[in-house]
């Protein structure tokens, strides 16, 4: 038998991307205007607009800094112009040396150094852009192996189907993308407190396992720092609305995503996983976030489960989305990719769900659109550790 091939772009370094996309990205907030009016105006053009980039202390700059490179570094961007102020702590020229090492084409505008501001620097940007994508636009995709591809698995707005039916169904397909050569990471530290020793008991040495319970319970201690109790304020109050009971319901059922593979490492928010097989990542439990670090990580695709509906996407990576509630499957039907709401009503068995979802997967990796995509949700926020100075 065959074995599944998925269209992809072949970059420089050897990684391969499942998109095409011109990377317009600022460097801070106040470069934000610029970033967007210089991708409005060339076609296959998306913007990143950082919020932060100044005003940060070094642990909150260097997660910064690390989400903008190798979000920029991701396969599924093919070239990209780095927009920045001038005067921020996170420079134009550093980013667009980092990124360079891809042997992607890069170029930059630095908005204090045109004759005329932002009207000069965006015509400039939109010059640049548009000669870039005369070279990174006319890129043919070519069959690759599904080994190649990394996928983010993601739930929000979790119900009771979430568990019981969505993450079984994803895990399914983590699993066979798995043992098919490919990568997952599994992120939402915060959404694995109670479940930390089960996936501790999976890690492929000792000193991985140490490092999960490590992520696990720093989580804990940061929240019991603020005098908040993290356990005790979890679930949310839209997961008990639909069926959770307590934080160990909601992570027993959020950890099943990742499949039931061995546990190769740990990594911290927006780090390059460094391997084949199941990853986790140490995000925060906020979804957006989340997905902006594993895209960052490496991610290629985001397949996200939503009892109660999120129709959040990502600018350079499709997110597919998964419900298993049958109202949901309804009500946001041209929000949700995939209906998993026949496990929940007894109609189909996880493993035929999840043969389902493995197919649409292949589909979004040679190509087909998300709805996320189709409706334009875009949203990316990265994840901040202290207070702005």
């Amino acid at each position: 038998m065959s074995r599944p091939t998925i269209l992809g772009y072949v970059r420089p370094d050897g990684r391969v991307g499942i998109r095409n996309h011109l990377l317009v990205m600022s460097t801070v907030i106040c470069s934000s205007f610029v970033t967007r009016r210089i991708a409005d105006q060339v076609k296959g053009a998306v913007a990143i607009e950082n919020p932060f980039g100044c005003g940060q202390l070094e642990p909150d700059l260097e997660v910064t800094k690390r989400t903008l490179i190798n979000t920029a570094k991701n396969p599924n961007v093919g070239g990209v112009l780095v927009v920045g102020l001038g005067c921020e702590q996170i420079q134009a020229d550093d980013l667009a040396k980092e990124i360079e090492r891809t042997g992607k084409p890069v170029e930059r505008v630095v908005v204090q150094e045109e004759d005329g501001g932002t009207p000069a620097a965006i015509e400039k940007g939109v010059r640049l852009l548009r000669r870039m994508a005369e070279e990174v636009l006319t890129q043919r995709s070519e069959e690759v192996d599904i080994s190649n591809l990394t996928m983010g698995v993601e739930c929000g707005g979790s119900d009771a189907t979430s568990g019981l039916a969505s993450n079984p169904v994803v895990g399914y397909a983590s699993d066979k993308l798995i043992d098919l050569g490919g990568t997952v990471i599994l992120s939402e530290a915060p959404e694995m407190i109670g479940a930390e020793e089960i996936l501790a008991n999976r890690a492929v040495s000792r000193e991985v396992g140490d490092k999960i319970i490590r992520m696990v319970r720093k989580w804990v201690d940061l929240a019991a720092s603020y005098n908040v109790d993290l356990v005790g304020t979890q679930p949310a109050p839209g997961n008990i609305a639909g069926g959770i009971s307590t934080i160990e319901e909601k992570s027993l059922g959020a950890i099943i995503k990742g499949g039931s593979r061995p546990v190769q490492g740990v990594v911290d928010y927006a780090e390059v996983v460094k391997g084949k097989g199941l990853w986790l990542m140490d995000t925060p439990g906020y979804d957006v976030m989340s997905v902006v670090g594993m895209v960052a990580g490496g991610a290629t695709l985001v397949v996200f489960t939503t009892g109660r509906g999120t129709p959040t996407g990502n600018p350079i990576a499709p997110v597919i989305k998964v419900t298993a509630n049958p109202y949901t499957a309804k009500k946001m039907r041209e929000n949700m990719d995939f209906d998993a709401s026949t496990v929940t009503l007894g109609q189909e068995a996880i493993e035929q769900a999840g043969e389902r979802l493995f197919k649409l997967i292949i589909d979004v990796a040679r190509g087909k659109p998300t709805r996320a995509e189709l409706l334009g949700f875009n949203e990316f926020v990265i994840h901040k550790i202290i207070p702005s100075f």
